[in-house]
């Protein structure tokens, strides 16, 4: 079994902005091809992550207490909030919306929350526990990410349904800001993430690559 030879080793890096392949060796900081700033890894990965992964945190808490939506049907108004608009559509037969919107406002971001925080507390560590899964991790959390406008679409949606046959109105609330707050904060924060730092301690030649100790 040979050694893997890294980008490290032989001086080059990758251009973020056109992606070409470039010679690191000498004082060379910028790509030849677009004029690009090069960098070898991202710029405080660790710190960022956790000042953007606690951030979403905080707007997650008034996200979930305030009303998200405001409807207005035959002169009576109420506002809901994210629970509020789950057992609202549940309770209505609509389970599949309530299902949607459940899984993309308490189900996505708790996954991210919890993944996010694994992955950045075993990178600060340089622990060498399950290198291969916590890969695997990280791509999951970079898939979900697209897909945590869901909330915010489905209040979209609902709103144009009920204003076009003439139903009422469904107005936004302050609720449905903090909650796109706290997506783009998490993909702030998996952006952030180098996932290299997992294998950053890669263990040497005959050890296992996904061993269980730090």
């Amino acid at each position: 079994m040979t050694n893997a030879v890294l980008a490290d080793d032989l001086h080059v890096c990758l251009c973020h902005g056109c992606g070409q392949t470039c010679d690191t060796r000498g004082a060379v900081h910028q790509c030849s091809r677009c004029g690009a700033p090069l960098h070898r890894r991202k710029s405080n990965p660790i710190a960022r992550g956790w000042a953007f992964l606690f951030a979403a945190l905080i707007f997650y808490i008034p996200a979930n207490v305030l009303p998200v939506m405001r409807t207005e049907m035959l002169g009576q108004g109420s506002d809901s909030t994210i629970g509020g608009g789950v057992l609202e559509f549940w309770e209505a037969g609509a389970w599949d919306i309530a299902l949607i919107i459940f899984i993309a406002s308490i189900g996505v971001p708790a996954i991210k929350f919890f993944s996010l925080g694994l992955l950045l507390l075993t990178a600060q560590r340089r622990s060498s526990w399950a290198r291969r899964q916590r890969s695997q991790l990280f791509r999951f959390v970079e898939l979900i990410g697209y897909w945590s406008m869901l909330d915010v679409m489905v209040v979209a949606l609902v709103a144009a349904l009920v204003q076009l046959h003439g139903l009422g109105t469904i107005e936004p609330r302050p609720g449905i800001l903090f909650f796109g707050l706290v997506v783009v904060l998490t993909m702030f924060s998996a952006m952030s993430f180098d996932p290299r730092l997992i294998w950053d301690s890669q263990p040497q030649q005959g050890e296992r690559s996904d061993g269980a100790g730090d």
